[in-house]
């Protein structure tokens, strides 16, 4: 790893491009989320990472796995994924392998991670990637720290909207959303900007767009949706390599 210091700062999460997040707590634990790190818009390399405690990962499709096994085995991270997504990681050399499954919730030093349903696919491609193995179902999820003020914060992977993002904003209330707008393999800004108001966040941040010419939603695009929803949701847009603190 590299000698320079890693990128993230604590209370921070940093877009990597395309659907790559990285968060530091406040107590310095820092964990990535569906890390495809040469992604056409990344902004950082294996050594840039620097030190990991978790690998988060919502569903088996390459561009949210493609950096998990190289990243598992420079930093010694636990890697958080249901069961299939685990059995498929263990026959790629990963061995710190931590499974669970939607609506449960398991801890990482002061980051508690609670697994939610997701509206998506999940087949991984084996070989030459033209056959796929089924990878258990597709999630997102919720993470909280210990003690202090700081406030949940919520990853959905890919996911369409629907209904029940109701009962994640009741029950656990996050903050701020970290939600796909491209509007070809996800919801765009129209079906976002209604996820957001069952949510009931104060603040999201868009990605998985842009990243190919297909992923066509925009931010702005998003905040014209939002007009007709809730005006008082704030758009965090990020550039690749940017960070947004979580709110106290």
């Amino acid at each position: 790893m590299s000698t320079t210091s890693p990128i993230g700062q604590p209370g921070h999460l940093t877009w990597l491009g395309h659907a790559t997040v990285l968060f530091v707590s406040h107590a310095g634990t820092r964990v990535i989320f569906d890390p495809w790190l040469d992604n056409p818009k990344g902004t950082a390399s294996l050594n840039d990472v620097g030190p990991l405690d978790a690998i988060a990962v919502t569903h088996g499709h390459f561009d949210h796995m493609a950096s998990v096994a190289s990243l598992a085995a420079a930093t010694g991270a636990s890697v958080i994924c249901v069961p299939e997504m685990a059995a498929y990681f263990a026959t790629q050399g990963v061995t710190t392998l931590l499974e669970m499954n939607k609506g449960g919730t398991v801890q990482v030093k002061d980051l508690a991670f609670t697994m939610v349903s997701a509206d998506h696919s999940c087949g991984v491609a084996v070989g030459d990637g033209v056959a796929n193995v089924y990878g258990g179902n597709p999630v997102g999820f919720v993470v909280r720290e210990s003690g202090g003020d700081a406030r949940a914060f919520y990853v959905s992977g890919d996911t369409n909207v629907f209904g029940d993002m109701a009962l994640i904003g009741e029950l656990y209330a996050p903050e701020i959303a970290l939600i796909p707008i491209d509007g070809h393999y996800n919801m765009g800004p129209r079906e976002a900007a209604h996820a957001l108001g069952l949510l009931g966040v104060a603040r999201v941040a868009p990605i998985h767009y842009g990243t190919f010419p297909m992923l066509a939603g925009t931010p702005a695009q998003l905040r014209d949706e939002l007009k007709s929803v809730n005006t008082s949701i704030t758009v965090v847009d990020l550039e690749p390599g940017g960070s947004v603190a979580l709110a106290n």
